[in-house]
C-alpha cells in the first residue's frame, strides 16, 4: 500500500482558517485558552457569547491534531457497557454520563446549523458490529440494558445486516439511531471562524511554554509570540503536548495512536452495494476497526492497529495493517487505491470517562478516549459555564483522577497494553 496523501484527509480538503490574530501575543483577557481544537474553539465561542475577552493559543493550526484527524463519527452512547457503568456509580449517574454522550451530538448539531458551517453533518446512526457470535450474546444482553435509557438503540440479527452492510464477517449488530457523522476539518475550521466573529482572539502558531501566577492576580502565559495575561485559563490540549507546564495533566492521561486510510473515490454503485445502510461503522474486537463513507465518497477505515504513538514511521506501519483489514473484510474493494494514510493521538484515562474540573486554579477539559468529536465541543461549551460561575454544568465533577501508576509522560507500556488485548481477542 502506498498512499499519495499523509496528511489526514479532513485537514487537506478542509478551508484554511482565514480570522486569525494578527500580530503579537500581548494584553489581557478574562480567559486564556490553551489549545485550539474542539474543546478550546467551543468554549472560545461561548465565551465570547458570554462577552468575557477570550485567547485562545494554538501550537499549530487549529483542528490540526486530534480534532483534525479521526474518524469522523460523531456518536451518542459511552465506550463502557451500561451496565458495568451502572454496577460502578449507580444507576442514576450511569444515565447521566449515558445522556451527556447524547447531549453531545446534539450540540454538535445545533452549532453547525447556528453558525452555519458546512460540514456535511447527518444523522447516520451507529451500528457496533459483533466479530464473535458470543460478541452478539453481549450486545443483546447490552441492548436489553439499554432499552429503559435510550428507545433509539435496537438490536440487529445477522439476517438483518443485509439491508446494513456487505460482509460476512459479522454476526449480527447494535444500532444506535441518533448518532452522527460530518466532515470534522470543516467543522474545526467554521468552528474557529464563528469564534473570531464574536470578538475571540485566536493565535495560531503559538505554543504556551509558560504558565505561572502573575503579579496582582490571574496568570502570564509565555509564547514564542509574546505573553499575554488572564484572570482564568482552560487548558484544552490533552495530554499529547510534548512542551510546557502540563506535567500533571501527562500523569493522567495516556496518548495512544489511532491510525486511518481514506481511499479514492469509489463508484456509487459499489458503496450502494456495501454500505446500503449509509452508517457509522465500528467492530467489537479491543482492537477492532471503525469506518464510514465520506461525504465524496471514499471508505474511511481506522483502527488503532498498532499500539504506539503516532509518527511517520508508525502511521505507515499501521496504514498497511488497516489496508489488509479493510481488504479482508470487503473483498470488493481488492483493486482500489488508498489515497490517505495518517495518524493522530488519542487521550485515554485509565477508566476512558472524562476528566474537566479546576486544579490549582487553571480549569481543565479532557481525556475523551476516542469519544472526542462530539464530548470536546460539548465540553468546551459547559466549562464557559463552569467559569462563568455554573459549576453544576460539568457532568464529570465529581470524578476523582488519580495518576496513572508508573507513567510520567511517555507510554512505555505500549506494547504490553497492546499484547493484553490481542489476547483478550483470541479468547474472548
Amino acid at each position: 500500500m502506498t498512499a499519495s496523501q499523509t496528511l489526514s484527509y479532513w485537514l487537506d480538503t478542509a478551508p484554511r482558517f482565514t480570522g486569525g490574530a494578527a500580530g503579537p501575543v500581548e494584553g489581557r483577557v478574562d480567559v486564556a485558552i490553551i489549545g485550539g481544537g474542539f474543546t478550546g474553539l467551543s468554549a472560545a465561542l461561548a465565551l465570547a457569547k458570554q462577552g468575557a475577552s477570550t485567547i485562545v493559543l494554538e501550537a499549530g493550526r487549529v483542528a490540526g491534531e486530534a480534532s483534525g484527524r479521526n474518524g469522523g463519527q460523531c456518536n451518542s452512547g459511552t465506550a463502557h457497557d451500561f451496565a458495568a457503568l451502572a454496577g460502578r456509580f449507580g444507576v442514576e449517574t450511569a444515565r447521566k454520563y449515558y445522556q451527556a454522550h447524547v447531549d453531545a451530538v446534539d450540540d454538535v448539531a445545533r452549532i453547525a446549523r447556528e453558525e452555519g458551517i458546512d460540514c456535511s453533518f447527518r444523522r447516520c446512526g451507529r451500528l457496533k458490529l459483533a466479530a464473535k457470535p458470543e460478541h452478539y450474546d453481549k450486545l443483546a444482553r447490552a441492548a436489553d440494558t439499554l432499552a429503559t435509557v435510550d428507545p433509539n438503540v435496537h438490536l440487529l440479527s445477522r439476517a438483518d445486516l443485509a439491508s446494513e452492510i456487505r460482509s460476512d464477517d459479522f454476526h449480527g449488530g447494535l444500532l444506535q439511531t441518533t448518532s452522527a457523522q460530518l466532515h470534522v476539518g470543516r467543522f474545526g475550521v467554521g468552528l474557529a471562524e464563528a469564534a473570531a466573529r464574536k470578538g475571540a482572539l485566536i493565535h495560531e502558531g503559538a505554543p504556551v511554554t509558560g504558565l505561572a501566577n502573575a503579579a496582582g492576580g490571574g496568570w502570564e502565559l509565555r509564547t514564542p509570540k509574546g505573553l499575554v495575561h488572564a484572570k482564568q485559563v482552560l487548558v484544552a490540549t490533552g495530554g499529547a503536548s510534548p512542551v510546557g507546564p502540563f506535567g500533571w495533566f501527562r500523569r493522567r492521561i495516556v496518548s495512544v495512536g489511532s491510525f486511518v486510510i481514506a481511499t479514492e473515490r469509489l463508484p456509487e454503485a459499489m458503496t450502494q452495494s456495501l454500505f446500503p445502510g449509509q452508517r457509522n461503522y465500528v467492530t467489537s474486537k479491543n482492537i477492532g476497526n471503525y469506518f464510514r463513507l465520506s461525504p465524496d465518497n471514499r471508505l474511511i477505515f481506522g483502527g488503532r492497529a498498532r499500539f504506539a504513538v503516532s509518527d511517520p514511521l508508525s502511521d505507515a506501519k499501521s496504514g498497511r495493517i488497516l489496508d489488509n483489514a479493510m481488504r479482508t473484510l470487503f473483498p470488493a474493494l481488492k483493486d482500489v487505491k488508498v489515497d490517505y494514510c495518517w495518524g493522530g493521538m488519542v487521550d485515554l484515562t485509565a477508566d476512558r470517562l472524562p476528566r474537566a474540573g479546576e486544579h490549582d486554579g487553571i480549569f481543565y477539559a479532557m481525556g475523551y478516549s476516542g469519544h472526542g468529536t462530539q464530548m470536546a465541543v460539548h465540553m468546551g461549551e459547559r466549562m464557559a459555564r463552569v467559569m462563568g460561575g455554573d459549576p453544576s454544568a460539568n457532568p464529570w465533577a465529581n470524578l476523582s483522577w488519580p495518576p496513572v501508576p508508573g507513567h510520567l509522560g511517555k507510554p512505555w507500556f505500549l506494547p504490553l497494553v497492546g499484547l493484553y488485548y490481542r489476547i483478550q481477542d483470541i479468547l474472548h
